[in-house]
């Protein structure tokens, strides 16, 4: 059923995707995190007198590649499609997530914005429904986009309100 939704998304076209900036922001997130890391293994390797300890530097380094891998297929995986009465959102790296939100269903949308993605002019719209599990997130637009978007969102979800 979900590849059927799929098919359905981008029989529309393609599916929208995320702002390059939204990479440039989550690379910055793992060089704050994985630098100090980085720096402190290879202090502990110089100073300790340990014979395993240079590969301590060495491990950091192989486990900070693999999550910066992890966090581009992330990256790529996340799209979204408007459509006449829902909205799609895909993501997901090894367990492929689609969501769809139809609009009479919204009770409302938020638009955040963490300090480094606001650095970045970047901002997350999340779409809130009765049902928690339905609930669906779209990070690393362009602020101005998302604002769009939620301002979209939000007279489209009125005018399809489906008694809520």
């Amino acid at each position: 059923m979900s590849s059927a939704i799929a098919g359905q998304a981008l029989d529309m076209g393609p599916l929208r995707r995320l702002s390059p900036r939204f990479w440039l922001a989550r690379q910055t997130q793992l060089a704050l995190f994985w630098g100090p890391v980085f720096v402190i293994a290879l202090v502990v390797a110089l100073l300790t007198r340990v014979p395993a300890s240079p590969l301590l530097p060495i491990a950091v380094a192989l486990i900070a590649a693999g999550a910066w891998l992890v966090e581009r297929g992330r990256y790529r995986s996340w799209g979204y499609a408007e459509r006449d009465d829902d909205l799609i959102v895909t993501r997901g790296l090894l367990f492929r997530r689609v969501s769809v939100v139809p609009y009479g269903r919204m009770q409302f949308i938020d638009v955040t914005a963490g300090p480094i993605d606001r650095a970045f002019g970047l901002a997350t719209v999340q779409l809130h429904t009765a049902a928690a599990a339905s609930d669906a997130r779209i990070p690393g637009l362009i602020r101005v986009d998302a604002d769009a978007l939620r301002d979209r969102l939000a007279i489209v979800g009125e005018a399809k309100a489906t008694g809520l």
